[in-house]
């Protein structure tokens, strides 16, 4: 068999660079270790520091790393296990759903949640945030998405606003018959509100899991939950849930 155009690329720099400090992690690290600094890093492995922020990325990326706000690069501890979701046929907030509704609002939502909808392109939507928080950790934090449609009922209540008025939507949003769900998964970029409620860093790497809630024919809801990828990672069980479980032991001196 011929050798393809691909296998002939010679490796980049700043990945042999990763393998050799993933080695170093195990080796001389600690869980929760401070970094030496790029310019010490590059010295040591005799690397330009665009490389070596290319593998400190990627590290990170993987969840060994973790960048961490006033304080630096740090060892990331293993990945944390923790449900994600509730089962197939449940609404948001429904028994055995651990996530903490913090807030809710009237809000126009973006343009492709808009569609999603259905929703008129200047129409606001109930806008729910909640929080989830696995071994004191935050770990991923959601914008449910929840049309007036859904929720005729909902004027009737008095809380304007906060966790009361978040609980309170979920309660109406449960009244419906659900009729299914989908789901998709994608990496992205954390923005600056999901940074200050996950406590990373702006464009620390996400899981960004994407859930439509189907009702009546369309769709009742749209679930938007940011997850940190250096802290989970999510398996597809034999039903369609997403699970996060423990990763690897890593050792650590």
């Amino acid at each position: 068999m011929g050798t393809t155009q691909l296998e002939t690329v010679p490796e980049p720099k700043y990945w042999h660079l990763k393998t050799v400090l993933s080695e170093a992690l195990d080796s001389e690290f600690a869980v929760g270790e401070i970094l030496p600094n790029e310019r010490d890093l590059a010295a040591r492995f005799g690397v330009a520091r665009a490389t070596l922020r290319q593998a400190l990325e990627q590290l990170e990326l993987e969840g060994r790393l973790q960048r961490r706000r006033g304080v630096g690069t740090t060892v990331a501890p293993p990945r944390m296990g923790v449900a994600v979701g509730t089962d197939r046929g449940g609404w948001p907030g429904a028994p055995g759903d651990d996530w903490q509704p913090a807030d809710s609002e009237a809000a126009v939502p973006p343009a492709d949640v808009a569609r999603a909808l259905g929703t008129g392109p200047d129409e606001p939507v109930h806008t729910v945030r909640r929080t989830r928080v696995s071994h004191g950790h935050p770990v991923a934090a959601e914008l449910l998405y929840v049309p007036s449609a859904s929720v005729p009922d909902l004027t009737a209540i008095d809380a304007p606003a906060g966790p009361a008025r978040a609980r309170a939507v979920l309660r109406e949003l449960a009244r419906l018959d659900i009729e299914g769900q989908d789901r998709a998964v994608e990496l992205g970029s954390a923005r600056a509100d999901d940074a200050r409620a996950l406590d990373r860093l702006p464009g620390a790497p996400v899981l960004v899991v994407t859930t439509r809630f189907l009702a009546g024919g369309r769709t009742a809801a749209l679930s938007v939950a940011t997850y940190r990828a250096d802290t989970c990672r999510l398996t597809f069980g034999d039903q369609g849930a997403v699970e996060i479980h423990h990763g690897p032991e890593r050792q650590a001196s």
